[in-house]
């Protein structure tokens, strides 16, 4: 008989797969992402929260000016810990929050017609 995931499994899940799809990120998962997911859900931290702040995270390294030098790509989760902090500690409506992910897709929308900054994950991550 399959059993259905634990609260904790699909919590963990949820936050590696949503880092795995924040623009500038490798996309490839780490053991110790893993670990600070888990450690995430241990403090009871809120999934929201956590996605808000990639949201925030990636919409920030992406709207800058345009002769400010590359960024380089995020390999570890552990990088978005400040921010997901700072959006903890914020009093912001979900709806700022909406923005900024519609916001962000419409800049990942222009960069991928534009073909500007950008190069495939495999090639920042030193595979393929």
């Amino acid at each position: 008989m399959d059993q259905l995931p634990s609260k904790r499994e699909d919590y963990v899940r949820k936050v590696l797969e949503a880092y795995r799809n924040t623009p500038g990120t490798c996309g490839h998962l780490r053991r110790s992402d893993r670990v600070l997911a888990v450690q995430l859900y241990q403090r009871g931290v809120p999934l929201n929260k956590i996605e808000n702040a990639l949201i925030l995270a990636a919409a920030r390294r992406l709207i800058r000016p345009a002769d400010a030098p590359s960024l380089t790509t995020v390999r570890s989760l552990a990088y978005f810990l400040p921010i997901i902090e700072e959006v903890l500690e914020m009093e912001v409506a979900e709806e700022y929050f909406q923005y900024a992910r519609q916001k962000l897709q419409r800049l990942r929308l222009s960069l991928i017609l534009t073909n500007n900054g950008h190069y495939h994950r495999s090639q920042a991550c030193g595979v393929g």
